[in-house]
């Protein structure tokens, strides 16, 4: 839609704009772009510094200079309590990533947004750090590699390719060229989903950023970020952050722990049944990847899977390898 075309609300927002810019906007520019003649353009200017807007028009005829006073502070802009809450979450969910420019960015972002903070929020908000806490899981330490996460997020904003040789979880180092398309939070970890140009079916594959040995971005090469991929359709069916094909998973947990698993959604296809001992199944459809497993394990001789074979069988040996290294 043309600027032309907008309705008299719509042009005030664009017109405040434009004035707001340093240097603010000619007169004539004004009256091309919103379809106005000289009339209605003062008519327009007169409405705005009836609401307080300090509107300054220097100079003469369509050459004249409409501009808002430097001076002037937006002091309707305000931060509401639950926006001063939600600011402080975001900022102490993420302290894992204390030391690296992500950090530094945050608490730069809310310090130029105190003065926003109204009088009346800002004496409720004392001792928040206090009252209002975030306890972190076992986190990843990104401290050191500042280059390293400056190098990932310039890529995925500039959509430039990247060479790269990454570190399996076995310590083995493989080499890829990597089209990268989301930077993912997880369990107080950073993961690149990225397109690996090196495999001839372009699979997605989820990368932990820690591992990168190296990553060069390729400034020069660009890539088309693909219109139709979505970054949750690679965890829709996952337990955490790996992919892979979804199985039937079943799965019977003692009344010990049956209230844990009834109060939190572990999957959005899990469906439980109340056993006749008090304990509960749940049956979902996911991936059987090492977090799924890990989950299992945590409950020790307070779960027992039923399905699928190769599961039952995985944990079935965990559990005799851990009870083969305390010499039973």
């Amino acid at each position: 839609m043309l600027d032309a075309d907008l309705n008299k609300s719509q042009k005030f927002v664009r017109i405040i704009e434009l004035v707001s810019r340093r240097g603010g906007v000619q007169a004539q520019v004004l009256i091309d772009r919103f379809g106005l003649d000289a009339r209605t353009l003062r008519r327009y200017l007169a409405d705005l510094h009836d609401l307080g807007l300090p509107i300054e028009d220097t100079g003469t005829a369509m050459e004249r200079t409409i501009s808002i006073a430097p001076t002037y502070a937006r002091s309707g802009v305000q931060l509401t309590l639950a926006e001063v809450l939600s600011l402080h979450f975001g900022r102490t969910l993420y302290t894992f990533l204390e030391g690296t420019s992500f950090a530094a960015d945050m608490e730069g972002a809310i310090e130029r947004l105190q003065p926003a903070i109204a009088r009346s929020t800002a004496d409720l908000t004392q001792n928040i750090d206090r009252k209002f806490m975030a306890v972190g899981e076992h986190a990843k330490n990104y401290a050191n590699h500042p280059d390293l996460l400056d190098e990932v997020i310039s890529s995925l904003l500039y959509c430039n390719p990247a060479d790269a040789e990454y570190r399996g979880v076995r310590g083995l180092g493989k080499i890829y060229r990597l089209e990268p398309l989301t930077l993912a939070v997880y369990r107080q970890g950073l993961y690149l989903y990225a397109r690996d140009v090196t495999d001839s079916s372009g699979k997605i594959k989820s990368f932990a950023v820690e591992r990168f040995e190296r990553y060069s971005r390729l400034r020069r090469e660009s890539f088309v970020y693909p219109p139709q991929y979505d970054p949750r359709d690679q965890v829709a069916s996952s337990f955490g952050i790996t992919g892979g094909k979804a199985e039937d998973v079943t799965a019977r947990f003692s009344p010990e722990v049956a209230f844990y698993i009834r109060e939190r959604l572990w999957h959005p296809t899990q469906r439980l049944e109340k056993l006749p001992d008090g304990g509960v199944r749940l049956k979902m459809r996911v991936v059987c990847g090492p977090e799924l497993k890990e989950w299992l394990l945590g409950f020790g001789a307070h779960a027992r899977v039923d399905a699928p074979d190769d599961l039952v069988d995985w944990v079935r040996e965990a559990h005799r390898a851990a009870l083969a290294s305390y010499g039973g």
